[in-house]
């Protein structure tokens, strides 16, 4: 939603969207957030889009994205690594809001 409020034009594919490959390979970022590993390959990456990994799956080789990185990372111009690229965000902004509605509650005098 605070894409399209900017106006970018949004697609969300899901478990019933076919060809999700066709709709990826036109997007300029792809944000995947799925829970299968390695499921996006090269081939379902447009030449120099951005790729953001947010899923994360426990395999054989540890932990990996939904995102076959290695191979990805030939076409995208851009790719978040999976662990250490979304996880560190996703705790620092969490850690801020935090500290914010602290600072809010102790102003509306709700805590001490």
């Amino acid at each position: 939603f605070m894409l399209m409020a900017e106006g970018a034009t949004v697609t969300v594919c899901h478990h019933m969207t076919r060809s999700v490959a066709m709709h990826s390979r036109r997007a300029d970022v792809v944000v995947v957030a799925v829970g299968k590993a390695h499921l996006v390959g090269p081939d379902m990456i447009k030449p120099g889009a951005a790729v953001i990994d947010i899923g994360i799956n426990q395999t054989d080789d540890g932990i990996v994205g939904d995102v076959d990185t290695a191979a990805v990372t030939e076409v995208a111009g851009w790719i978040t690594p999976v662990p250490g690229g979304v996880g560190p965000v996703t705790v620092a902004i969490l850690m801020r809001n935090a500290t914010v509605a602290h600072q809010r509650q102790k102003a509306a005098g709700w805590i001490d």
